[in-house]
């Protein structure tokens, strides 16, 4: 089980963009990398397409490696770890170790 996934809420701990909080956007997980939203963003300049037709300069986000990241606690709004608990059903379920939030 992943213990970060699209359309959490995380914090960078790490590197040039450290405090920041954003939503996980998508996984590269070949690299172990992920999109965070409005962390990170780099400037691209792009010709013009059907698509864009002005073409110019273009802010997206670069990917951050997954190991720089830490998740936000909902009750708290603070970065915690996270761990897997099992529940009496047998299903498993993320939970932050510190507070014992669970996460659907």
């Amino acid at each position: 089980m992943q213990r970060v996934k699209i359309n959490d809420i995380v914090e960078v701990i790490a590197g040039n963009h450290k405090g920041k909080q954003g939503k996980v956007l998508r996984f590269n997980g070949d690299k172990s990398r992920a999109f965070v939203e409005k962390v990170a963003l780099v400037k691209r300049h792009t010709k013009a397409s059907q698509e864009n037709p002005a073409g110019g300069i273009v802010e997206k986000e670069n990917s951050i490696n997954i190991s720089s990241l830490m998740l936000v606690d909902p009750s708290n709004k603070k970065p915690g770890r996270i761990g897997i608990k099992t529940l009496k059903d047998g299903s498993k379920i993320r939970a932050f170790k510190k507070t014992g939030t669970e996460l659907k």
